[in-house]
């Protein structure tokens, strides 16, 4: 069964609208929220998904006016709901192009409220990468000496807000949460990196891939080292974008396997083996590698945003918003190997959802 296209709203776009949306109107941020439930056949029992996060987690493709509805948080309701036998409702909500901090500030904080519910199940969100991106661009507008204090700054405050958002929800959450969850950083862009920068370090120019490594192996360290201090889960999105499904350098290890955090190692020796160890096994998502001969791509065209299978929601007519609605499950109860949907490696999300997923205990 292939993915299906539910459109929720629909409206045309005057110019009106095109009028009222200049260069600076959504300036750098847009609320981008969902509310699904996925109506399972013969049940009566209803959970939650809630999730908080930035243009990841909203399901972003690019769009001001719609989204992907089958972005990480809804793949694991729709695994929920099998797993289960129940209705999943999804709460997404989600800023793109919001910092860490106003991830958990605006969402985290400012909308507590969804994952209070006692239906709620699974609270997961992520953030960082607006950090990380806003500061390689400066780094890369740079000319002169190199300041690498904006990368320095970026890390300092993704660790803050991780630290923040999971005691915040360990207070905060509904009383019948069973999965608190994380999903740390991929590296959109990483060939597109491989380039000398325009300013300089003791003199010369450095790789701008090589010098943005250690700061996002720093960050994804940091997301799943206080996972295991706050009791949450961590999915290693970066182990499972950035490696391939094979072992390719003959370590007898899947390298996707081989890159994952694991618990108890230190920062050191974490960035080390992601920088340099096997730094030879990291690869661009936009080509990932499900074996030795087959390859799909994880990031969208702006070489930013995962890819999704389906279609999307309307958040209405003006830029940002919330999309809602409801669908059957996406998949046949049958279609599902070893608890993986057909598609469960073909497009990011897709991945993403997957990697939350199998933390989900067997029973709500």
């Amino acid at each position: 069964m292939n993915h299906q296209q539910w459109k929720v709203r629909t409206g045309l776009l005057t110019a009106a609208v095109f009028i009222m949306i200049g260069s600076n109107a959504w300036a750098s941020t847009l609320t981008q929220n969902l509310s699904w439930t996925i109506n399972r056949a013969n049940t009566s029992a209803k959970y939650r998904v809630t999730s908080y996060g930035d243009s990841i987690y909203s399901g972003y493709n690019t769009s001001l006016f719609n989204i992907a509805l089958f972005a990480a948080p809804t793949v694991d309701a729709d695994y929920l709901q099998v797993k289960w036998n129940a209705d999943m409702e999804v709460m997404r909500r989600s800023k793109a192009g919001a910092l860490a901090s106003g991830v958990y500030n605006e969402k985290i904080v400012g909308e507590r409220s969804y994952m209070q519910t006692s239906n709620t199940r699974v609270v997961t969100f992520e953030m960082c990468g607006n950090d990380g991106l806003q500061a390689r661009s400066n780094l890369k507008g740079q000319s002169g000496v190199c300041n690498l204090g904006v990368l320095n700054t970026a890390l300092n405050n993704c660790t803050t807000y991780i630290s923040a958002a999971m005691s915040y929800i360990n207070a905060n959450k509904g009383a019948n949460v069973r999965v608190r969850n994380i999903a740390n950083l991929f590296y959109p862009g990483y060939n597109a990196d491989n380039v000398l920068s325009t300013c300089t370090v003791n003199g010369a120019r450095v790789n701008l891939r090589d010098t943005f490594l250690p700061y996002i192996a720093k960050m994804n360290w940091r997301m799943c080292n206080y996972a295991n201090t706050y009791g949450f889960s961590c999915t290693d999105s970066f182990a499972q974008f950035m490696g391939r499904d094979y072992d390719s350098n003959a370590d007898g290890q899947i390298d996707s396997n081989a890159l994952r955090y694991v618990a108890g190692e230190s920062e050191a020796t974490y960035v080390t083996r992601i920088t340099s160890t096997l730094k030879s096994t990291l690869r661009d998502a936009n080509g990932h590698m499900v074996n030795s001969t087959t390859s799909y791509d994880y990031i969208q065209s702006d070489d930013t945003h995962p890819t999704y299978a389906g279609g999307t929601v309307s958040t209405g007519i003006w830029p940002g918003g919330t999309a809602s609605g409801s669908s059957a499950p996406d998949y046949a109860d049958s279609s599902y190997v070893g608890g993986k949907n057909p598609v469960w490696n073909r497009y990011g999300h897709e991945r993403m959802g997957w990697g939350v997923s199998v933390f989900n205990p067997a029973t709500p």
